[in-house]
């Protein structure tokens, strides 16, 4: 369900067939937790996973109301409107994650909801150059305004240090949220970490953008770290996230 919401923007030419599909979803939903799933394999699945693990609606319709009101093509207006926006999807995610695993723990919806937003801000960040070939720029536009930066110059995959500088604010904006999730670190029950191993690639792309003194177009940040599930596999046995 959520690769499909997830690809709904991409794959619809028009913003109408995309909020019909987002209808479907919310009455899917409607209908799951009237226990009436529709005869479709994601939806009866979708039923059994709330039965078994007494899942929040509220924290799926969030994703979906989120994802419909993103189908425009804009940019955020500023770094709040895209922590929103990374709160009620990937935050959300994260809080059903929680509940699969049978945790409910106000220091673990606290680490939720950083890593989360620093999910939303990274991907923000590695998307631009696809969004770019697209002539699509999504970047807050506090922070390029700040830096005197138009989309242009990231449509033109400009590499002046105005711009890196405006990777350079969202990425620490990103690694903060990472510090603060690992402040609860302690207080976080250990079942919960399995939930938070994203954090191993979220850290893993913010190093490989400082490295390249955040040019965001820089080719090393588009080739894959073999030595990822390694490291994914040592932070899990360390109990760490």
């Amino acid at each position: 369900m959520w690769n499909w919401l997830r690809l709904v923007k991409d794959s619809v030419s028009e913003k109408t067939i995309g909020l019909m599909r987002m209808q479907f979803w919310k009455k899917t939903v409607d209908d799951v937790y009237c226990d009436s799933p529709p005869h479709q394999p994601v939806a009866i699945e979708l039923w059994k996973a709330v039965k078994r693990h007494n899942l929040t609606k509220r924290w799926l319709m969030k994703i979906i109301d989120e994802r419909e009101k993103n189908l425009d093509d804009k940019a955020y207006r500023n770094i709040q409107e895209l922590e929103n926006y990374a709160e009620n999807t990937q935050s959300s995610l994260l809080y059903l994650t929680l509940e699969i695993l049978g945790i409910k723990d106000l220091h673990a919806d606290h680490a939720a909801s950083h890593i989360g937003k620093a999910q939303g801000i990274v991907t923000c960040l590695r998307a631009t150059p696809y969004h770019g070939s697209r002539r699509r720029v999504f970047l807050p536009m506090d922070i390029c305004m700040l830096h005197g930066v138009s989309q242009e110059d990231f449509l033109r995959k400009s590499q002046d240090k105005n711009v890196r500088d405006v990777v350079y604010d969202m990425a620490s904006q990103a690694h903060l949220h990472l510090k603060h999730a690992r402040s609860f670190h302690k207080s976080v029950p250990v079942k919960a970490f399995p939930a938070f191993l994203q954090t191993v690639a979220l850290e893993d792309y913010l190093k490989k953008i400082q490295q390249v003194d955040f040019d965001i177009f820089h080719p090393s940040l588009q080739q894959k770290n073999t030595l990822l599930p390694l490291s994914l596999y040592i932070q899990s046995w360390r109990k760490r996230y």
